[in-house]
């Protein structure tokens, strides 16, 4: 008996295309009608002044001519908060392992983490400044992975006690040990929640790197920029320097997002469904 088999066929180029193209039209449509208000709705019909919300013209004229400076601080906070999200990841996800395998462990520990992510994070950053320094990127780097830790250790422990009792009766009839439970099972089946805390965290590092330049920094820093002149009535360069930080955000998002689609390329969460 022969048996036929069916292939998907693959699409054109240019299927392709439009199909990325269908998906990105609401949020490009949305970008273009933001720009318009900012422009000119708020400014002529609102009234918005300068010193709160400058034109979007201005602002980007300003952002082209001091795009030099203006890298530069975003490039010197970026390194601060990809070093803090590197250390408050790293340590959430080691912490969810021990607490998926002492379960009482994690019970006792979950409260204390609910009230330290509880604390406002401008309360760190005095602290921070005092361990390490007020000029030190180290003390930013602090504040960026206190508040990376708990997104990430929320997600990887939901991810790594989210299993299926099926897998583990199997992985036990098998005689599997602990480890080998966790490494094929449990830490593959966190991988959507681990990257769904990485991408929030990556958020959260470039806000405490630059809410932490509030409390002293150098003065290469994007925060210390920012601060200076909106204390200079320089608003339109305060508003490009939020638009880098912006940029640097988005940027650093992405690249999560493209690291994940090739990680869990596997998981059935990450077909597309024409």
């Amino acid at each position: 008996m022969t048996v036929t088999t069916y292939e998907e066929p693959q699409r054109s180029p240019v299927r392709r295309f439009a199909s990325q193209l269908r998906e990105w039209l609401p949020a490009i449509v949305i970008f273009g009608v933001g720009l318009a208000i900012w422009q000119w709705v708020l400014p002529d019909i609102v009234g918005i002044e300068r010193f709160l919300l400058p034109r979007f013209s201005a602002v980007a004229d300003t952002f082209w001519t001091e795009r030099d400076a203006l890298w530069s601080a975003g490039w010197f906070t970026f390194k601060e908060a990809v070093g803090g999200w590197a250390i408050g990841c790293s340590f959430a996800f080691l912490t969810a392992l021990a607490l998926a395998r002492w379960r009482p462990l994690g019970r006792a520990f979950m409260p204390y983490a609910i009230a330290a992510n509880a604390i406002p994070i401008i309360a760190f950053a005095p602290i921070t400044n005092a361990w390490f320094g007020t000029f030190s990127p180290n003390s930013k780097m602090a504040i960026a992975a206190v508040l990376c830790f708990f997104p990430v250790l929320v997600n990887s422990l939901r991810g790594l006690t989210s299993v299926r009792p099926e897998s583990i009766e199997l992985m036990c009839s098998y005689a599997a040990s602990e480890a080998s439970t966790f490494r094929r099972v449990r830490i593959p089946n966190s991988l959507p929640f681990v990257f769904s805390g990485l991408k929030v965290a990556s958020v959260l590092a470039m806000i405490g790197a630059i809410v932490g330049d509030y409390f002293g920094g150098s003065i290469e820093a994007l925060g210390i920029q920012i601060r200076s002149s909106v204390g200079l009535s320089q608003f339109e360069y305060a508003w490009a320097a939020i638009l880098v930080a912006s940029i640097l955000g988005l940027v650093f998002y992405g690249s999560i997002s493209l690291v994940e689609r090739w990680a869990l390329r596997w998981h059935p969460s990450s077909r597309r469904v024409e």
